[in-house]
């Protein structure tokens, strides 16, 4: 958390130094009025750290703080030095013109290093999912996924703005800045609105878990249960299909199979060693529904347990929804909302009614 919450802090500091400068509120103020700190150069790092912290890697990973820190503070020690040397220029403009050529190496500088993390970072997530499958469990990582399509968007205009600036020979270019910063101000309240939401999430769908000791990494396709399809009945066929159908309920709900999101008939197929017309056949035929609305019913009375639970009351809705098995908040709502007439907001409510 301490990452996202540095990573929004450096893009903010930025923002503000830009503004403050462009105002011109520090003119009399020679050191103040050209000394820019590089808050840029630390946002990228952040980001890796809060991605290797987020998803369990930053044992395995190396610290890139330890490299990026001294170099940020000589990239402020080398700016102060700069101001220093020209400090008695006689031309104004000739420091200006020098200064922001300056600066725009300083610029290159850390847009080179700040896209060399951020494909990294990339890399890691995108390729690497081997190395964090418990946190796959909790979270899907959509948000980041498009954090990083987002903060593409925002490369893409920093890139235009700087070769804005050198065309222009470094002079009269600062209009080539305004989309990215309004850009940026607006991409830190999404991930900071994203990220508090997440990480809340996070933590109580582990919390559920470990209250509740499940544990859904476990057996998961390998505990096979045996079906009597070879053996003679005296039976009819439908007593037949009903102690098949009692197998497969006993073993989904044991396993709590129902929980995972994206259990399907296949993944049954597989643990049953029955094909997934054979088992829909079962399903359909005992049940008197689909296998999705089967797991969902299943799904809905899990739900429907933590809703009413104290324990849980101040959980948000979205975590409850996540770890009772559906795949997002609007698919619960939906399909909770068909099973008991009331969306779980509601439903929650009633039964503090009752219960009082």
């Amino acid at each position: 958390m301490i990452y996202l919450n540095l990573l929004i802090l450096a893009i903010s500091l930025n923002n503000i130094q830009s503004w403050v400068l462009e105002k011109e509120l520090f003119q009399h103020k020679f050191a103040l009025d050209y000394v820019q700190i590089p808050w840029h150069f630390l946002a990228m790092p952040f980001l890796y750290m809060f991605l290797i912290h987020y998803l369990n890697l930053a044992e395995k990973s190396y610290k890139i703080l330890k490299l990026i820190i001294p170099i940020f503070f000589i990239l402020i020690i080398s700016q102060i030095s700069f101001v220093l040397y020209y400090s008695d220029s006689a031309s104004r403009e000739y420091l200006n013109y020098t200064y922001e050529r300056y600066t725009s190496i300083e610029e290159i500088f850390s847009l080179t290093t700040s896209l060399s993390i951020f494909f990294y970072s990339f890399y890691i997530l995108y390729k690497k999912e081997k190395l964090f499958p418990k946190i796959l469990t909790f979270d899907n990582l959509r948000w980041i996924y498009t954090f990083f399509i987002l903060t593409s968007i925002g490369y893409a205009l920093w890139i235009l703005a700087l070769i804005i600036k050198v065309k222009m020979n470094f002079t009269g270019f600062l209009f080539s800045y305004y989309p990215l910063r309004v850009y940026t101000t607006v991409l830190i309240y999404w991930l900071g609105y994203q990220g508090l939401r997440q990480i809340r999430v996070l933590k109580e769908r582990k919390k559920i878990r470990e209250s509740l000791l499940i544990d859904l990494n476990d057996d998961f396709g390998i505990d096979l249960i045996n079906l009597n399809t070879n053996k003679c009945f005296s039976q009819n066929q439908i007593d037949k299909q009903q102690e098949q159908f009692n197998e497969i309920d006993q073993f989904i709900r044991s396993k709590k199979k129902y929980l995972l999101n994206k259990y399907t008939l296949q993944d049954l197929s597989k643990d049953t060693k029955l094909s997934s017309s054979t088992l829909s056949l079962i399903i359909n035929s005992v049940a008197k529904k689909s296998f999705t609305d089967y797991l969902n019913e299943m799904r809905v009375n899990f739900a429907k347990t933590l809703l009413v639970d104290s324990d849980y009351a101040d959980y948000t809705i979205t975590s409850i929804g996540l770890e009772s098995g559906f795949n997002s908040k609007s698919t619960f709502y939906t399909v909770f909302k068909k099973h008991t007439g009331y969306t779980p907001v509601q439903f929650k409510n009633l039964s503090v009614i009752v219960l009082n």
